[in-house]
């Protein structure tokens, strides 16, 4: 706890590892990091594939580490149908980091999670905040339309697009239109820029957010660290906003209300199968109901009512 405290690599890392691995001490060294964490800025930025995220990371962690900000790079990538491993690696997209002690790249694999994110990726910024950094960047999968778990996660939402994709912000629109704080038009410098943009403004006076904040659009060619400094700037405004609106810790509020019953229900479920059921009750359930000699809704019903031991009596 203190070596990761002083922001030691090697230590982090195995913890890390630990973390994404469920491992049984992983449960206590969460409890210890938590008591040390809250201090970092978290950065989500998300987007379809394609759209330049790695790079746009990459240049923005560059951009804080000019302003001597100690950052933490969190990769989500799809699992391999092979190995269970990230296909990317941080070994591939940012090369150039290596020798910086004051960032920290790690790649996680989703492991068939759905969202865009891995299922321990806020333990693994948990982690990387109770290291003392300063910004958290958070690089998702590639995602559609609801995939946006990141908005559950980040304290400000970055969402890439990029010009020539098609009908670019009408196929996304039901989703993840809806959770960006600052959008960014990478690849500015394509044929199509201009019309992204206008179709975003279109799209933002259909709705006016509770906030009453107009999410800013950011051009940029990351490939060349075309627009970083501005997108940095504008994180910074957007962070202004929220403190000086008092909207940050509200927003932490909801955040924590989501993600606690998720954590309910996967202790619950774990607990269910890994120590009250027997091994291959669930296969033998799961036949009764293929071949309709149960139906799963009372199935489901009388599970929870005998295992939990709950009923019709709530808790408490």
């Amino acid at each position: 706890m203190e070596r990761i405290r002083k922001g030691e690599v090697r230590a982090l890392a195995r913890a890390i590892s630990v973390i994404e691995d469920s491992a049984p001490e992983s449960t206590a060294l969460l409890k210890s990091l938590f008591a040390h964490s809250g201090k970092a800025r978290v950065i989500g930025l998300t987007g379809a594939p394609g759209a330049g995220k790695s790079t746009l990371v990459d240049h923005l962690a560059r951009e804080y580490r000019k302003q001597e900000k100690t950052v933490g790079i969190v990769a989500v990538d799809p699992t391999s149908p092979y190995t269970g491993g990230a296909i990317l690696g941080d070994r591939i997209r940012m090369q150039a980091h290596h020798a910086d002690p004051g960032i920290y790249i790690r790649s996680m694999a989703t492991r068939g999670f759905l969202g865009g994110l891995a299922r321990t990726t806020n333990d693994v910024a948990t982690a990387l905040d109770a290291s003392g950094k300063d910004i958290i960047l958070i690089e998702t999968v590639g995602v559609g339309q609801d995939e946006v778990d990141i908005v559950r996660l980040a304290d400000i939402t970055v969402v890439i697009l990029v010009p020539g994709m098609g009908d670019d912000v009408q196929t996304i629109k039901a989703g993840i239109m809806e959770i960006a704080d600052i959008f960014v038009i990478n690849k500015s410098d394509r044929e199509g820029a201009d019309r992204v943009e206008r179709e975003i403004r279109a799209m933002q006076t259909l709705a006016i957010r509770k906030d009453q904040w107009t999410p800013p659009i950011v051009k940029t060619v990351a490939s060349e660290g075309k627009g970083i400094t501005d997108l940095a700037a504008v994180i910074s405004n957007y962070e202004k906003f929220l403190q000086q609106k008092n909207l940050l810790l509200k927003k932490k509020i909801s955040n924590w209300q989501e993600r606690l019953v998720e954590m309910l229900r996967d202790a619950l479920l774990d607990r269910l199968i890994n120590e009250r059921m027997q091994k291959g009750d669930v296969a033998r359930l799961a036949a009764d109901v293929a071949e309709h000699r149960r139906d799963p809704y009372s199935l489901v019903e009388e599970i929870v009512n005998t295992y939990t031991g709950l009923g019709d009596r709530g808790i408490g």
